[in-house]
């Protein structure tokens, strides 16, 4: 079993990564921190096999609480798990050693994919004491498999608020409304309806329209189930 700490500060986008991580066969959960002070002390403490880092957090980002892993020597391999998608920021987390890079909002399937390639590196590291130049070739090109890339975001969105709205969905089985997830989410209801319908227009969610016996009809959205 790899023992994972996330590191994240929205609470309820760390609530719903807990969740994915231990949907995947052979991880578990050991830690949640809120930012990179709190992530640096509970790797110190807990000895994780993998941290999953977020960029943007308060008191100490997830940048600089890569480089301070690696200066400090910590063993812990890192996937990051973020927002920050610009090109600078993608490189300089990759020169520190990161396992790989997902970019929010992103679907269960590629969380699934990093963290079942990451077992099988680790998996053929512990059962040879050597590689051939096929088998690293082999690790490297899992490793590096591109998730595919999401529509750019129409103007007055932004990929922050959209993974909120998103992770508010996952932890909803029913449909819900612009309005519900507005107050959920801490957001304009007509703002709420804008990324709804994004969503619904990309695939992302299913629209339900429910009629009542009285009044208008209330749309309702969904996750897409796969």
């Amino acid at each position: 079993m790899y023992r994972v700490l996330l590191i994240e500060d929205d609470p309820m986008v760390q609530e719903v990564n807990r969740q994915m991580i231990e949907q995947v066969d052979g991880f578990t959960v050991v830690g949640l921190a809120g930012n990179g002070e709190e992530g640096l002390r509970l790797i110190d403490e807990l000895r994780p096999d993998l941290a999953m880092i977020d960029i943007y957090m308060p008191q100490l980002d997830g940048l600089e609480t890569v480089k301070q892993i690696r200066a400090r020597g910590h063993e812990v391999d890192i996937i990051a798990i973020t927002a920050a998608s610009d090109i600078e920021t993608v490189r300089r987390v990759l020169q520190n050693g990161a396992f790989d890079y997902i970019v929010k909002p992103f679907k269960f399937e590629r969380l699934k994919q990093a963290l079942g390639n990451y077992r099988a590196f680790r998996q053929s590291l512990a059962e040879k004491e050597s590689l051939t130049q096929a088998e690293l070739d082999a690790l490297r090109q899992t490793a590096e498999q591109p998730a595919a890339p999401l529509p750019e975001l129409p103007k007055g969105l932004n990929e922050v608020t959209l993974e909120k709205v998103v992770a508010y969905l996952r932890q909803h089985r029913f449909p819900v409304s612009a309005e519900e997830v507005a107050e959920g989410v801490g957001i304009a209801r007509v703002t709420a309806r804008r990324y709804l319908e994004y969503l619904e227009k990309t695939g992302k969610v299913v629209l339900d329209v429910q009629y009542g016996g009285v009044g208008r009809p209330v749309n309702r959205y969904h996750l897409k189930t796969i």
